[in-house]
């Protein structure tokens, strides 16, 4: 190994500080963010990030996992259904009609979060 090389782990690792910290300023307001076509929510600390979002309609929202555990994303009216997702694995939703949508993680029910779509 080279010096100064980094392990297939430690690369990983390192390379999602990176994006964390470009997400964290590129961002600002991860609490209640607003962008017009496309957002992502981050499923980390068996938590949504942001937990409540406003968005335009016709936006789509991407959950993306950054835990080590798998999760899902529920629709409390049922419109939308995700399948469990692992570790860097997303799912995509487009919400076409304004409203107020709650949804959780079916598989750790206190992981909750809101699209508020205007």
């Amino acid at each position: 190994m080279a010096t100064g090389s980094l392990l297939p782990g430690a690369r990983a690792k390192a390379a999602r500080a990176v994006m964390l910290a470009l997400l964290a300023t590129t961002l600002p307001g991860l609490a209640n963010a607003q962008t017009p076509d496309a957002t992502v929510v981050m499923a980390r600390d068996f938590m949504f990030m942001p937990t409540s979002l406003t968005i335009k309609a016709g936006s789509t929202v991407t959950w993306t996992n950054e835990d080590e555990e798998p999760h899902t994303i529920v629709s409390d009216a049922g419109l939308f259904r995700s399948a469990a997702i692992d570790t860097n694995e997303s799912f995509s939703f487009r919400f076409d009609k304004p409203g107020t949508y709650h949804y959780a993680c079916s598989i750790h029910p206190r992981m909750v979060g809101t699209i508020i779509v205007q």
